[in-house]
């Protein structure tokens, strides 16, 4: 990127077919995105998920500054660098990148632009609850992966636990002192009540108005963040905007029930190209 942060991303598909850049949400990894990747190339497109910003394998901030405008610059480069415009899938924090990134754009920068449970007004108090989740255990870690598994179990009961706990080696790196630790900065997580303020909400919202693109917004059934009467005062005000509810999901909805959230992306996308 421009201030030197590089970012690791995985491709799905070959270069010369239509362009999807997946982003993940706050705390996670490209690697929430892998089946949904893979079912997106096999549908036709060029699946790219990216590590943000002090995320997983990508590089992190020298200053510990992580505005919201360092991830949408960091939007427009990414579709900047690919050879066709492609379809912004964000979830969370990608999500609004995406959507600073598209909105604030004088000319077109993407195709469509999907939304994982994430609108210019959220709850609160499930923003506090994600944010409290994620500082928990930044400085201390876990000794074992079954420890981690089961804060993670405790965050989200609704989820059936894995039998397997290799994959969270995806998210968690383990340090000198043979310890656990999310696969992000902490500085991240430690800035965000300084960057929960109120003209975000503004500012998102006038993003979306300029919108001139399809927008699909994909809400969990169970969302904590984006309830139905926030999901639909959203399509209401945004152009070319509907929403989907992906039942059994709450705000991490491609981790939660990921065959109905992609086929709810493959149908939208389907949608695009019908006359």
């Amino acid at each position: 990127m421009a201030d030197g942060v590089e970012l690791v991303g995985d491709v799905w598909g070959t270069p010369d077919l239509p362009p999807a850049l997946l982003l993940h949400g706050g705390g996670q990894t490209r690697h929430a995105w892998k089946r949904t990747a893979v079912v997106l190339a096999h549908h036709g497109y060029c699946a790219i998920a990216v590590d943000q910003r002090g995320h997983g394998d990508s590089g992190w901030s020298v200053d510990g500054q992580y505005e919201i405008d360092h991830f949408a610059n960091d939007v427009r480069q990414l579709a900047a660098s690919l050879p066709a415009k492609p379809v912004l899938i964000g979830a969370s924090l990608g999500g609004m990148a995406s959507l600073i990134a598209a909105g604030e754009t004088d000319t077109s920068l993407a195709t469509a632009l999907v939304l994982v449970d994430i609108t210019p007004r959220i709850d609160p108090a499930g923003v506090e609850r994600v944010r409290k989740f994620m500082a928990a255990h930044i400085d201390d870690g876990f000794a074992t992966l079954e420890e981690a598994s089961e804060a993670i179990a405790a965050y989200l009961p609704h989820r059936p636990r894995p039998k397997n706990l290799d994959g969270l080696h995806r998210n968690l790196k383990r340090g000198k002192d043979g310890r656990y630790r999310w696969h992000y900065d902490p500085a991240f997580v430690r800035g965000m009540p300084a960057r929960a303020d109120d003209d975000r909400e503004v500012r998102l919202t006038a993003a979306a108005q300029r919108l001139r693109i399809p927008v699909l917004l994909v809400r969990g059934g169970s969302s904590e963040l984006v309830s139905q009467d926030i999901a639909r005062e959203f399509v209401s005000r945004v152009p070319n905007a509907r929403y989907v509810d992906v039942h059994g999901a709450a705000h991490m909805v491609a981790g939660d029930v990921n065959d109905p959230f992609t086929a709810e992306v493959v149908a939208f996308l389907d949608g695009l190209s019908t006359p």
